[in-house]
């Protein structure tokens, strides 16, 4: 007598509720992503080799302009930088604004939160690139604005705000208990927030605050469409210059393998630090 089917109980995860298999699992994802830009390379050398009798091949061409286009690279890694920094000291003002026990600053730190999060980026450095002046006049001296902090300005806008909700989340995060830990040893609300609250807030806010930085990077190439010479300018300007319609797909593919490299440890770091730092309910 054959026997019936029996339903296997699922596999157990470990502890955390990770399956076993995810670290396998973003291993082959990006081993097959790697083999896949290198394809892609391939076969465009391959086609430019067979297409164009006598002409440089595409791996001498992008040997040749690599430098360049690494500089424009560096440049929005740059922009990344300044633009995260600017961003996150505003927005931890911002943020710890929008706890504040005056009801009328909260009121109009989440007008500013909720208007910057969800106006699109590339309107705002249009609107920096072309409302702010060319110099601002101090009283002692003018201060040149060159579209560069003109482009650095407008990325820090929605940063600052999505920073402030990560601050805000996080204050909000910590049990009342501890508030209430802090008043009872006579702190102020200053001391309770600078000395018990934020210490503990900080490592959850870490993670998101690392992939908003990966964000903020990959989106620096939207300076390109106001006129300043990153990365994706200088691409452009190689290609025009070479005139091979065959070297476009490989350029490109050569500039987003960088942008890639850049992000892609940064995206495994912060799950590392979301699983080391996840709360316990």
């Amino acid at each position: 007598m054959s026997e019936l089917p029996v339903l296997l109980a699922p596999r157990p995860l470990l502890s955390g509720g990770r399956d076993p298999a995810s670290g396998l699992f973003n291993g082959t994802v990006l081993a097959s992503v790697l083999v896949a830009l290198g394809i892609s390379i391939t076969i465009g050398a391959a086609r430019a080799q067979a297409g164009v009798v006598g002409a440089p091949g595409v791996a001498t061409l992008l040997v040749k302009w690599a430098p360049l286009i690494l500089e424009g690279f560096l440049f929005n890694l740059l922009v990344s930088v300044l633009s995260m920094l600017a961003g996150t000291i505003l927005g931890v003002w911002l943020g710890l604004t929008r706890v504040s026990q005056t009801a009328m600053l909260r009121r109009a730190a989440s007008v500013v939160i909720q208007f910057f999060r969800n106006a699109p980026w590339l309107v705002l450095l249009f609107y920096c690139m072309f409302l702010l002046p060319f110099s601002i006049a101090l009283p002692f001296a003018t201060v040149p604005l060159p579209d560069v902090a003109k482009a650095v300005i407008g990325l820090s806008l929605p940063v600052m705000a999505n920073v402030a909700e990560i601050v805000r989340g996080g204050v909000q995060s910590i049990p009342l208990e501890q508030w209430e830990s802090g008043e009872a040893l006579a702190f102020s609300r200053r001391q309770i927030l600078w000395m018990v609250i934020l210490p503990q807030c900080l490592r959850r806010m870490i993670p998101p605050w690392m992939n908003l930085y990966a964000i903020l990077t990959m989106s620096t190439t939207l300076i390109s469409v106001v006129g300043i010479q990153d990365s994706m300018t200088l691409a452009r300007a190689a290609l025009v210059a070479e005139g091979r319609t065959d070297l476009f797909i490989p350029m490109y593919l050569m500039l987003l393998s960088w942008f890639f490299v850049y992000c892609y440890p940064i995206a495994r770091w912060t799950a590392v630090l979301e699983r080391r730092f996840r709360v316990r309910i």
